[in-house]
């Protein structure tokens, strides 16, 4: 069954919807998104005079850390201070449906009768660009939708965590002791990006020496100035609701602090220009596999025979689509 609107259907009244809170405009949208479809430039076009305004926040960490129950306890704090609240799950396509994994997120549908809270999993099916084609865009239909947070979860593996923690405002790396996740942000290459350190699961043992790492590779970090945000690092117990409320309050603090700095607008002018580069790659890469294949073969057969080299069939390759 299609999810994208009629033939036509009117765009501008789907954004209106959403703009107004309608779930199933909200969906639609998405749709729109996670199947790529045709008329996504238009319903992008219409949306654009209507974002900017939320927070997005990137929660990523090993499998096992808790983020699912980290989310979900987040949007309950989130809701008791009046905050709307957005989710969107990151998982990478089954092979095989090109569904989303769905993992454990039951536990956030408690909230699912809540007006204020919109939960949707998403794959990257579709996407020539990856995650980092697809999930902008779906942020912006939350954006649209006049969610005030929205939080992006991933599923915790690989490349994912990097692409989608390069989408968020504030990045939540989360870590949990007995798990060797020291060891795995320093090779992740995702200690950059974690604006708040997250130790879950704090009830068990190892919890100090977790600290003092996480502690001495913030320090060792040559890329954050004396004048910087210093990434706090915050104790939960997501299961039973201890320390969300802090954490909270320093995702609230991380989003005060870069507006002052101008930090904030220097980021999201990085992750646009940056999501311009992935689109407009990805469009490129999609005209090379469908464009006239007889064309990559023949120069492919003249640097075979060195009648030219890589660069200039490149190059007559790039004018040729």
């Amino acid at each position: 069954m299609t999810t994208d609107p009629a033939p036509g259907a009117d765009l501008q009244q789907l954004v209106a919807n959403a703009r107004a809170g309608r779930v199933r405009a909200i969906a639609r949208l998405i749709s729109l998104v996670e199947n790529n479809s045709p008329r996504l430039r238009e319903a992008m076009s219409l949306m654009a005079p209507h974002t900017g305004h939320a927070h997005v926040v990137g929660l990523t960490g090993s499998p096992g850390v808790g983020k699912s129950t980290t989310v979900a306890a987040l949007i309950a704090a989130f809701r008791r201070r009046g905050v709307r609240i957005g989710v969107l799950a990151v998982d990478p396509s089954s092979p095989f449906t090109g569904g989303a994994v769905l993992g454990d997120r039951v536990r956030m549908q408690n909230h699912s009768l809540d007006t204020g809270v919109y939960i949707r999993s998403m794959a990257s099916r579709g996407h020539l660009g990856g995650l980092s084609t697809a999930a902008p865009q779906a942020l912006r239909v939350f954006d649209t939708a006049r969610f005030d947070v929205v939080l992006v979860e991933t599923v915790g593996v690989g490349q994912s965590e990097v692409e989608i923690a390069s989408t968020a405002d504030t990045t939540l790396v989360l870590l949990a002791p007995g798990m060797g996740d020291g060891i795995q942000v320093a090779k992740a290459g995702i200690l950059e990006i974690g604006d708040v350190f997250v130790i879950n699961k704090a009830d068990r043992d190892g919890v100090q020496n977790l600290q003092r790492e996480i502690r001495g590779m913030i320090a060792l970090d040559p890329q954050r100035g004396p004048q910087e945000w210093k990434p706090p690092i915050v104790r939960t117990v997501a299961s039973a609701g201890e320390g969300i409320a802090e954490l909270a309050d320093q995702i609230e603090a991380h989003r005060a602090a870069q507006r002052l700095s101008g930090a904030w607008d220097r980021r999201r002018l990085a992750r646009f220009r940056a999501e311009i580069e992935a689109l407009a790659l990805a469009e490129v890469r999609r005209r090379f596999l469908t464009g006239d294949r007889a064309v990559a073969a023949d120069l492919a057969a003249r640097v075979r025979d060195g009648r030219t080299d890589p660069f200039s069939a490149a190059d007559l390759l790039l004018r040729n689509l």
